[in-house]
């Protein structure tokens, strides 16, 4: 499936093939192992003796259009669905592996939470501090991006069984980007798990030839996992894409992870600086 959706998406692009060796890795490198270790673990909430996945190599798509020309696809997981509609299931002890497809015109108030992992209150309070559609439609109509995708993508990142998102959850979300002609991606990881969920798709994405950023705060899971472009950032679970009520906070994270889809040559971690004006607001009592 990876291999249709890239070509479908390199000939659209006019890809060159010696770009095909720098998105060579695997989506999860060695995954036969760490399913034999997945097998013996305990499973447990807190996630006591989990191994996380653990990649040495990243795949890697440059960007082939600017911000302000490309269309921008946006990948939660921090388990959002239409109030009235089914949850995801949370008690699974794999995880969902399942996504939904909402319209940017639905609103928060009709957002519901299947949360696990994370502390949800915050999101409750302002979904963009983990879902940036307002932000995100702010920046298309002053020029920052050329369009928000009409449809976003939520899924419940606490998926203990990696391999259930490297074979089914990502190629599946991929499918549906390319669909789309989404030309780059966002993705907001919510909880511990979800960094390790979000970065597996990330690296599906690019796989196929879908540029990404991921927003993260925990910077060991990002170092094992190798999402292929990263923005890190010394922020919080729950509130990964900036503080809620705090209109300003959340433009700095997601204009300064979103500048980095463009210059980067391959796969990165980089430090966003959004620490000291932060500090100044807060000092200040500014939001």
């Amino acid at each position: 499936m990876f291999n249709t959706i890239r070509e479908n998406i390199e000939n659209r692009l006019g890809m060159k093939p010696r770009e095909e060796k720098a998105r060579s890795a695997e989506i999860i490198e060695n995954i036969g192992q760490w399913s034999g270790r997945y097998s013996h673990w305990r499973k447990n909430e807190r996630l006591t003796g989990y191994n996380f996945v653990e990649n040495i190599h990243a795949p890697f798509t440059p960007a082939r259009r600017a911000l302000p020309m490309l269309n921008l696809a946006l990948v939660s997981s921090a388990g959002a669905y239409i109030d009235g509609t089914t949850a995801f299931d949370t008690t699974l002890a794999d995880g969902d592996a399942g996504f939904r497809e909402i319209p940017i015109e639905v609103g928060a108030e009709d957002m519901r939470y299947a949360a696990r992992g994370y502390d949800s209150s915050a999101v409750e309070q302002d979904r963009n501090a983990q879902i940036p559609v307002e932000r995100l439609v702010e920046y298309e109509a002053n020029g920052v991006i050329g369009q928000l995708n009409p449809v976003w993508w939520s899924f419940s990142g606490f998926i203990p069984n990696a391999r259930l998102v490297a074979e089914t959850l990502a190629p599946q979300i991929t499918e549906r980007l390319a669909r789309y002609e989404v030309q780059a991606a966002l993705l907001i990881p919510a909880s511990p798990l979800c960094h390790q969920s979000v970065g597996i798709v990330a690296r599906a994405l690019e796989k196929a030839g879908i540029p990404t950023i991921m927003i993260a705060v925990d910077r060991k899971i990002v170092d094992r996992v190798r999402p292929p472009r990263c923005g890190f950032y010394n922020g919080e679970f729950g509130s990964v894409a900036g503080k809620p009520n705090w209109k300003e906070y959340q433009r700095r994270v997601l204009e300064e992870a979103l500048r980095l889809i463009e210059p980067l040559d391959q796969p990165s971690v980089r430090k966003l600086a959004v620490d000291l004006e932060t500090a100044v607001e807060e000092s200040r009592g500014e939001r």
